[in-house]
């Protein structure tokens, strides 16, 4: 048991520090989340956008993700491919690549090797924000799936983030239950807040 204590300990403030800097990005990004009308944080309205013209060199044949990525190269683009509608027409290939700070929205025309780039750039504040939500899927959607490795990685880091969480959680309480003075107050803030969720959860399953 001493020794189970000691490994609790370690590993709660061990990962504590280093999840330090993932936890306040997710914290300070879900205030910019949910308060979007403070004006210091706006990103939006003062994008900048910028179009441009090239001439490509025609993918090989194959899967319309692989030629996406051959496009990709040649304009030097780097980012999560998104799919923004379906393929009608096998002259074209449209689709976006995106990553945090910076979006670009490519249509290509196959028969005439010729690609038009829109690209919209945001701010320090828009780029932060974007990692809060930038997973790279979608739940329902089986086209869009994660194909750049930043973004795997990406969610990777957000997994331990979960996981390290509930890890420090539950040796929390075991630390907490070890500290007989302390029972009741702990119980009585863990009832409270296991009560206000349910609620709160409750109260929007009722709504939906």
């Amino acid at each position: 048991m001493a020794a189970f204590e000691v490994w609790n300990r370690k590993l709660h403030y061990y990962t504590g520090l280093y999840l330090t800097f993932f936890l306040w990005l997710f914290a300070f990004t879900g205030l910019l989340l949910n308060h979007p009308g403070w004006t210091f944080a706006e990103f939006w309205a003062t994008r900048k956008q910028s179009s441009l013209e090239r001439s490509i060199q025609r993918p090989p044949d194959g899967p319309d993700l692989e030629q996406a990525r051959e496009i990709l190269t040649q304009l030097g683009i780097r980012g999560e491919i998104e799919w923004t509608s379906a393929r009608a027409d096998a002259r074209r290939l449209d689709f976006r690549a995106s990553r945090p700070g910076h979006i670009f929205d490519i249509k290509t025309d196959l028969d005439r090797l010729h690609a038009t780039v829109e690209r919209i750039d945001v701010n320090t504040w828009g780029e932060v924000r974007i990692l809060h939500s930038f997973t790279g899927v979608r739940r329902g959607d089986l086209r869009n799936q994660r194909d750049w490795i930043l973004t795997s990685i990406w969610a990777l880091c957000m997994d331990a983030v979960a996981t390290g969480l509930l890890l420090m959680v539950l040796g929390s309480y075991y630390m907490w239950w070890r500290l007989r003075q302390k029972r009741a107050w702990g119980l009585a803030m863990l009832a409270s807040g296991w009560t206000v969720c349910a609620l709160f959860v409750e109260g929007l399953r009722l709504l939906t």
